[in-house]
């Protein structure tokens, strides 16, 4: 059984060491393990470290790709590396490596297929405040989209068992955490969440630089993903408003035509009346469309599963 930690790491010279030292390099049940740092186009010394530190492996981008890219070439990476389950921590040092273990249990012991580390932000004193609101409604966004009782959709301390990372096809740009699980309810692949320790952090957030745009970014995402897989439900509700929004301006233009024939004093509201039943016809159409594509999809992402199998 060989167990992968990948590192996603940009600009943490100073934290990656401390990282990469507190990872068990033994675990029961736990043939060998290895440590991947997924270099992020750092300008600093992050490679220096990572290869003093004894990292057994470092992928590097060009260029900053940003954390949704990275992860994904790590996650695809350490699958090249014959990874029969994969860690993702991250390189600030605010996650605790020597809970590993406890991380992994429950797919070593077969209950899951992705593990998530609750960082239990309720109970944390050192979260700037419009992170953990942020959090909080990720969090709840990401429950409505999944249906799961998920208590932190954005931790960067998770499990993934080996056939959870080949299911997984990420798209996103700006983050992976809200997408991940997403395609994992959609592909019935079982989720765990344990308690974990989460440290404060030294210096400012590379991701949350600001949380509107980590609001916009990550509410960008959950729509998409959701999208991807539920096309007919988003398109079906906003023809059903469209179309009721349309009745609802139009009762009167059709009470006083069934009773004058005219629709003259109301040619406004008859007109936008029109306007939004086409408008959400046409979308309804749409989803259906749209949910034809979904299945092309599903094939596709079929094919890529056996292929990467």
């Amino acid at each position: 059984m060989k167990l992968i930690i990948m590192i996603p790491a940009y600009n943490e010279e100073n934290s990656l060491e401390k990282v990469i030292n507190e990872i068990p390099r033994e675990i029961r049940e736990i043939d060998e393990i290895q440590i991947l740092v997924i270099n992020d186009g750092s300008t600093d010394c992050t490679i220096d470290v990572a290869n003093r530190a004894g990292a057994h492996s470092i992928f590097s981008h060009k260029q900053n790709m940003g954390l949704a890219k990275t992860f994904r070439d790590g996650l695809n990476e350490a699958l090249e590396m014959g990874a029969d389950i994969i860690v993702n921590t991250d390189a600030d040092f605010q996650y605790n490596g020597t809970e590993i273990p406890k991380l992994i249990g429950p797919i070593l012991g077969g209950r899951a297929d992705i593990v998530l580390g609750d960082r239990q932000i309720d109970r944390l004193d050192h979260m700037p405040l419009g992170n953990l609101w942020g959090n909080k409604l990720a969090t709840r966004v990401t429950r409505w989209a999944t249906g799961l009782p998920i208590k932190d959709a954005q931790t960067g301390f998770r499990a993934f068992s080996r056939e959870a990372a080949l299911r997984m096809n990420l798209t996103g740009d700006y983050t992976y955490t809200q997408e991940t699980i997403i395609q994992a309810a959609n592909k019935n692949l079982t989720i765990e969440q344990i308690p974990v320790e989460f440290r404060r952090r030294e210096g400012d957030s590379r991701l949350i630089s600001s949380i509107f745009r980590y609001a916009r970014s990550a509410g960008i995402t959950i729509f998409r993903s959701f999208g991807a897989y539920h096309p007919f439900v988003i398109f079906f509700g906003i023809g059903v408003v469209c179309i009721l929004l349309g009745l609802i301006i139009g009762f009167r233009v059709i009470i006083h035509f069934l009773t004058t024939g005219m629709v003259t004093p109301y040619l406004p509201s008859a007109l936008l009346t029109t306007v939004l039943v086409i408008v959400g016809s046409l979308a309804i159409l749409f989803g259906l469309l749209a949910d034809m594509i979904r299945t092309q999809r599903l094939l596709s992402e079929e094919i890529l599963y056996r292929l990467k199998k």
